[in-house]
């Protein structure tokens, strides 16, 4: 399996919480919060940008449940890179 990039793990996970938006939605978290390019994203990276994506999913939905599950969808993803 080849290896993908972390910006594209981090969409793949978002399509599931927000579809076709997902990548609009997660370049727009990069660039702004981050200031950086989604292809320069890093492992450092994703704990910030979790962050920003928890507080910015807070504010475009109610349903508090699935927030967290999406959370701990990417906090899996900090834990599955670092092997």
């Amino acid at each position: 399996m080849a290896k993908t990039n972390l910006y594209d793990e981090v969409v793949t996970i978002t399509y599931d919480y927000l579809g076709p938006a997902a990548d609009r939605f997660v370049v727009r978290q990069i660039r702004n919060h981050l200031s950086k390019d989604p292809s320069r994203l890093r492992q450092e990276d994703l704990r910030q940008l979790i962050d920003w994506i928890r507080l910015a999913m807070r504010l475009i939905s109610n349903d508090a449940k699935v927030v967290e599950h999406y959370i701990t969808d990417l906090e899996n993803l900090t834990r599955s890179r670092r092997r």
